[in-house]
């Protein structure tokens, strides 16, 4: 509570982000609530500290996000990406180039990550992935959390790791046993530094997958950043696509519906599309010119908006720019 006394709220919500959408709904919410609080209650803790703060507290509900939608839903910089590191937060604001547009598409299938399981396996896959990393280079996999931390620990560039990832790690999914053999561990510690409630039970670990889609990933979001500053949106457009590519086949979180819009999005002339979220359902992040927007949705609507999905289009599709984060208006 930062030492605080605090007293209770009597709040009045309404919104217009649809839940399940993967548009971080949930994430909204929670900073909306910490940004009432904090300015009716007069609290003065910074955007900054509230974005940690709220981070924190969606995993009370057992769900092991990090801290990228708050970080951004509060600190976001008009026209503008931002560069987000953790441990500790920090942001870098980055000048998109000029001209282009992000069209949002919703799939129409629900993405509820504090229902599933999916979502908890990927983190506990990549905390195993960092484990075992760390062990086989003979680190003390025990005191290793995340990939990130074993980056640090091993001062190795992006482009290494992944060759590490393809050099030690098997293609095949890992048993618990041959985990346990590797790690030199047993049943009640492995649960104990590894897993979560909700992963407790696993059997079976896709570690090679995991890792590598996390450090390649993280490079094409270096590249990203840098491409920005040549204003080569082709290439910004092609990173997307290979981010969704990768999203698809080697962290396996997404669906039929994401991929088919990705599909009609390129085919129609857009300069990439990822999914955009946890996955398995939500939307999709299509990159255009702004010349080129009117007629990419238009496939999208004449294609995808059918069926059983015809009329939705008007709800669940729309362009977007870079604004500024969320704020709280004394009225």
């Amino acid at each position: 509570t930062h030492g605080l006394e605090l007293t209770g709220l009597n709040l009045f919500v309404s919104g217009t982000i649809p839940p399940g959408a993967g548009l971080s709904s949930s994430s909204a919410l929670v900073c909306c609530a910490a940004l009432a609080a904090n300015s009716t209650l007069k609290c003065g803790i910074s955007k900054q500290d509230l974005a940690s703060i709220c981070a924190k507290s969606e995993r009370y509900i057992g769900t092991e996000g990090g801290g990228m939608d708050q970080a951004i839903s509060l600190l976001a910089t008009e026209n503008k990406a931002m560069y987000i590191q953790f441990n500790p937060l920090r942001l870098e604001p980055v000048e998109l180039p000029k001209g282009i547009s992000f069209i949002v598409v919703n799939s129409c299938v629900e993405s509820n990550k504090a229902v599933g399981n999916e979502f908890n396996t990927r983190v506990a896959e990549c905390r195993v992935a960092a484990q075992l990393l760390s062990k086989l280079q003979g680190l003390e996999w025990r005191e290793t959390r995340t990939l990130g931390q074993l980056q640090c620990n091993l001062e190795l560039s992006l482009p290494d790791l992944i060759s590490l990832v393809e050099a030690k790690l098997h293609k095949e999914p890992y048993s618990r046993e041959e985990i346990l053999a590797i790690l030199e561990t047993g049943e009640e510690e492995f649960v104990n530094l590894s897993l979560s409630t909700k992963t407790k039970d696993n059997k079976l670990f896709s570690l090679y997958k995991r890792a590598e889609h996390v450090y390649s990933e993280a490079n094409r979001v270096c590249l990203f950043t840098e491409v920005c500053k040549t204003g080569d949106v082709t290439q910004l457009g092609a990173l997307m696509t290979a981010s969704h590519n990768s999203c698809r086949d080697d962290y396996e979180c997404s669906c039929e519906e994401l991929d088919r819009i990705c599909e009609i999005s390129t085919k129609a002339g857009a300069l990439g599309a990822r999914l955009t979220g946890a996955g398995w359902g939500g939307c999709v992040v299509v990159i255009v010119t702004q010349e080129q927007a009117a007629e990419v949705m238009k496939q999208i609507r004449e294609q995808f908006f059918v069926g059983e999905r015809a009329g939705r289009e008007e709800e669940g599709m729309f362009v977007t720019v870079s604004s500024c984060g969320a704020m709280a208006v004394v009225l």
